[in-house]
């Protein structure tokens, strides 16, 4: 149903170093680059990341998270790890969430600019 979604930094190089890290484990890359626009996809350009001069403040109350769908559950994983390893915060170690639904593996990071994303794997197909 959503096309695309994006979000604003300013600093996008920083935030492509990010993005680059954290996504290439569950399978999107760097699409489309330019001085302040980058985006991300497998087979189409889905996530924006643009320079702005008021980004989003970070509010961990406000309910807004960005999940990208993941291949595997150890995709999962490495998503985590190389998030943590690129300057993320832990916002919920990878594992199974049954409460969300049967078969649902995530992990939770806050990345360095405050947005909260998740990387998740659908195990019930």
């Amino acid at each position: 149903m959503i096309d695309h979604v994006s979000i604003g930094v300013r600093d996008v190089a920083a935030a492509k170093r990010f993005y680059d890290a954290v996504l290439r484990p569950i399978g999107y890359r760097c699409r489309i680059e330019a001085a302040d626009t980058i985006g991300y996809g497998d087979a189409s350009t889905a996530f924006w990341i643009i320079a702005t001069e008021r980004p989003v403040p970070e509010d961990p109350k406000s309910g807004l998270h960005i999940c990208f769908r993941a291949p595997t559950p150890q995709s999962v994983d490495a998503f985590h790890a190389a998030g943590l390893e690129a300057g993320a915060r832990d916002n919920g170690k990878p594992g199974p969430r049954p409460e969300y639904a049967e078969g649902y593996y995530a992990a939770f990071l806050i990345d360095p600019h405050g947005y909260r994303i998740e990387a998740y794997y659908d195990g019930a197909g």
